[in-house]
């Protein structure tokens, strides 16, 4: 905790403040946890104003205690499941992409993992009404595939006008970009939470290896640190913000979840928060 000082709460003057440090009470700890009878008697101040100006202190300093079952109650009410779109897919992920949650998509270059993404996007955008923001690193999004996708959904040409608006593209060419775009992401989404209309569901980022793999020749000590901070921005936007977080990448090379170990990726993994 901190070193007392006037203005630090109402009520504590710099006058307090010097009767206080004369008796040895230098910070909140020391305050919280002293004898304020003594304390009182010994530097002449109001028992009741030290126990006032220590109840503030204790409500502006502690952490509000939350039990599990609260926590857990919170989750459940918080949590939403957004289908994919594909049946497979839903069935291995338990029904879905989890809000509050990170789902890396892994494979091999061609491996289809950029249509899974589109996939995902448009169904939605168009099946759950529902906005996303495609993050796209490596070029691999065309408009004429969303529309594709979409036509496959509805004929209805407004419809798939609509369902085209709701997903926001952002393209991140290079690590520090994509860690910009997330930031902004994160500040932006938090203060849109009140408003359910222009809240965003999913965020798709294809792909972290993009903008990881130049990182990783030679010394490759800066490359990792970079690769574990977007690792943390996007466990950090998921969770603060709500919102499915969907990454892809190369199973020989990012694992959101083990960031480089030996062992082979499974085709999906979600990091739980």
């Amino acid at each position: 905790m901190g070193v007392l000082r006037a203005g630090l709460c109402p009520g504590l003057t710099q006058d307090t403040v010097q009767l206080l440090r004369s008796r040895g009470i230098k910070t909140v700890v020391d305050l919280v946890s002293a004898d304020l009878e003594d304390v009182a008697q010994k530097c002449g101040l109001s028992y009741k104003a030290l126990v006032a100006l220590r109840r503030v202190l204790l409500a502006q300093f502690s952490a509000f205690p939350f039990n599990g079952a609260d926590l857990y109650e919170e989750l459940k009410t918080s949590t939403a499941i957004l289908s994919t779109g594909i049946r497979s897919l839903d069935k291995l992920l338990d029904a879905g992409l989890y809000t509050g949650e990170v789902t890396e998509i892994v494979g091999g270059p061609g491996s289809g993992k950029t249509q899974v993404c589109l996939c995902v996007a448009a169904n939605v955008a168009y099946g759950l009404q529902q906005n996303v923001v495609y993050v796209d690193s490596n070029g691999g999004l065309t408009a004429s595939r969303l529309l594709q996708l979409l036509q496959a959904r509805t004929p209805d040409e407004e419809e798939q006008a609509g369902a085209l608006q709701r997903i926001q593209v952002v393209r991140a060419f290079d690590i520090f970009h994509m860690l910009d775009v997330l930031q902004d992401l994160r500040g932006a989404m938090s203060q849109q939470v009140s408003s359910a209309s222009a809240t965003v569901k999913v965020v798709v980022v294809d792909s972290v290896t993009a903008v990881v793999s130049p990182l990783l020749g030679g010394q490759q000590r800066e490359g990792l640190a970079l690769m574990m901070q977007l690792a943390r921005e996007l466990k950090t936007l998921a969770r603060d913000v709500g919102v499915a977080v969907m990454p892809t990448g190369f199973q020989e090379m990012v694992d959101i979840g083990t960031w480089g170990t030996p062992e082979q990726s499974p085709t999906s993994q979600r990091d739980q928060m």
